[in-house]
């Protein structure tokens, strides 16, 4: 079978690392593979093809912004791939995340559409049945068609960046347009919560939705030995600490600020504890003094070596699709506290996490002091959660969806 992925970025970041992880799982099946992405560095590969060079990405950027026209600006990407996909002929394209000006979005749906090219749309966020958020929070207008839109303006917008007013009706009523009519087309979603939003999407009437779960390499994320991570932080074996990973740390959405209470609380209730922050990039002299602010790790051994140091994984994110830091936290044995924030508490391991009502800190940190020696009397079973959440189950949820649709 010859697969053609598309993604907004390819080998860093949380679905660059998928595409790599699918496209190697496919090749090692025997099929034939290509992968068009809108950015990534330091790659030279056949099979990975760059959609716009530098210049002309910054260029579709800047349009986007003053245009309010988030996912309509990407002429020369949009042109690239699609002359990619005429000359090899893919069996099936399956468009994962295509946003920050990596396609013409309605445009490229429509296309495959009207060329009868066999297609799977996978959502890792919201942005392919709304106006263009990627969370939509608690907001229903997606299901009317995205008028008025709240979230242009405000400081937390969930919404591509502009100079000016996103032109959120448009861009819906263009999906809407583009989805009208797709016969050779499987709509997939990365967990089941984001599969029932989905659901309750017009642009999806009577059509199946599937729940693909994300996979992470389980040779990686998997119990390790953490004692170099004691000595560089001075910490005493067996003294609790939490974790908590973000990729921004000051994002409203990724909740820091509940970070940064629990630790406060801890100070007096459970001083021997540290919350080890990594991915901080901030100001270190305002965080409380029992966290260790990390502000980075691109080895995925080391962070798994953060993930089996630690009693619990703190999310305190108000919305996730997934949480690849659930899985990769159960992965290496170390259970989960966290917020309602979706997709966490249907993707996870109930009996080794804990979730609370968003914002209620006190059954927030009633939950940490409940989980904090869970990890020791209650490990959490390696070969369920690999099982779970490997990139084999990944791979053939994928195959599944290819095959049938090939085969319809």
């Amino acid at each position: 079978m010859k697969i053609l992925l598309v993604n907004c970025v390819w080998g860093y970041g949380s679905t660059g690392k998928i595409m790599m992880d699918l496209c190697q799982g496919f090749i090692d099946r025997g099929h034939e593979v290509k992968v068009c992405y809108g950015r990534g560095e330091g790659l030279d590969l056949d099979h990975a093809i760059l959609l716009a060079p530098l210049y002309i990405q910054k260029i579709q950027s800047v349009c986007s912004k003053l245009t309010g026209r988030g996912y309509e600006c990407a002429p020369y990407s949009t042109r690239k791939l699609l002359s990619v996909i005429e000359e090899w002929q893919p069996d099936v394209v399956n468009l994962h995340c295509v946003n920050a000006n990596t396609l013409n979005v309605a445009q490229t749906i429509a296309h495959l559409k009207t060329k009868g090219i066999r297609t799977v749309i996978t959502c890792h966020a919201e942005f392919l049945y709304t106006g263009g958020c990627g969370h939509s929070l608690d907001c229903a207008k997606w299901k009317v068609g995205c008028k008025g839109c709240e979230q242009n303006g405000s400081s937390d917008s969930q919404l591509p960046l502009s100079f000016v007013s996103q032109k959120t009706h448009r861009y819906w009523t263009q999906l809407q347009k583009a989805y009208s009519g797709f016969e050779k087309l499987i709509m997939t979603g990365v967990s089941p919560w984001l599969v029932s939003r989905m659901d309750e999407s017009p642009f999806f009437k009577g059509r199946e939705l599937v729940a693909v779960g994300n996979g992470l390499n389980t040779d990686v994320f998997s119990p390790r030995n953490y004692d170099y991570l004691l000595k560089r932080h001075n910490l005493l074996v067996g003294q609790p600490i939490l974790l908590h990973v973000t990729p921004n740390f000051f994002f409203p959405i990724k909740g820091g600020k509940y970070v940064l209470e629990m630790a406060r609380r801890m100070e007096t209730t459970l001083p021997e504890a540290r919350v080890i922050i990594v991915g901080y990039k901030g100001d270190k002299t305002i965080l409380p003094g029992n966290i260790i602010p990390v502000e980075y790790t691109n080895d995925q051994k080391e962070l798994a070596d953060y993930y089996s140091l630690s009693n619990i994984t703190l999310l305190t994110s108000e919305k996730e699709t997934f949480s690849m830091v659930c899985a990769e936290s159960l992965c290496c044995g170390t259970p989960i506290v966290g917020f309602k924030a979706g997709a966490p508490e249907t993707i996870s391991i109930k009996e080794h996490s804990r979730f609370v009502d968003f914002a209620n800190t006190s059954q927030l940190f009633d939950a940490i002091i409940e989980m904090i020696d869970h990890k020791k009397n209650s490990p959490v079973d390696i070969e369920e959660a690999h099982k779970r959440y490997s990139t084999e189950s990944m791979v053939e949820g994928y195959l599944k969806c290819y095959n049938r649709i090939c085969n319809s």
